[in-house]
């Protein structure tokens, strides 16, 4: 587990190199820009079978291309996200579903002036849609950016209704008993916290 939260941040970094033109990179510079050791570079990339040449390096992308695969960046996952306040549309507008194999198709929230409205393309449903959205639709995962109170009701619901993973925003870890779902669950305060330490 600890490799595969690696991996996002390698394809960050080899992306980059893609998009720049770069056709080659060593694990020893591709652990210096990561912060981390050649070593690690290369027994991380051993447990999916090892992308490298000895004397080569990585041909980045063709790196890409595995890392991509290995995370399924390319199944096109459908998302829904709950909870269209000041923290729904800031991801809305300004985050990049697609680039992290997302399709972000519909958000939902319990304020009836928000009905019919579209957020950086993304029409804002009624909370009371959204059972049947999720049965019609079959999105893949549930972004809760809900008040803390709504969080748990609302999680229960989505994993009843056959949801397969939920991101997490509400500021309280979810802890789903007896259900076999993913939840990440974000904490921007702990992030910070970690930074007040390091200053």
């Amino acid at each position: 587990m600890a490799v595969i939260r690696r991996m996002p941040r390698y394809f960050r970094y080899v992306d980059e190199l893609y998009q720049n033109g770069t056709a080659r990179i060593s694990s020893g510079a591709l652990a210096a820009k990561m912060g981390l050791t050649a070593s690690q570079v290369r027994q991380d990339f051993n447990c999916f079978g090892g992308f490298g040449q000895q004397g080569y390096g990585y041909n980045v992308e063709n790196l890409r291309a595995s890392i991509r695969e290995i995370l399924k960046l390319d199944n096109s996952h459908k998302a829904v996200l709950l909870g269209a306040g000041n923290l729904g549309r800031a991801l809305m507008t300004n985050f990049n579903f697609a680039q992290s194999g997302f399709a972000l198709t519909a958000a939902f929230d319990i304020k009836p002036e928000l009905e019919g409205a579209q957020v950086a393309g993304v029409p804002v449903m009624a909370m009371s849609r959204l059972e049947r959205y999720v049965a019609e639709e079959n999105p893949d995962i549930a972004i809760l950016t809900l008040p803390r109170h709504a969080a748990k009701e609302a999680a229960d619901n989505l994993c009843r209704w056959g949801i397969r993973g939920i991101w997490n925003f509400t500021g309280v870890d979810l802890h789903l008993d007896g259900v076999a779902i993913p939840v990440e669950n974000v904490h921007f305060s702990e992030s910070l916290m970690t930074l007040s330490y390091l200053i």
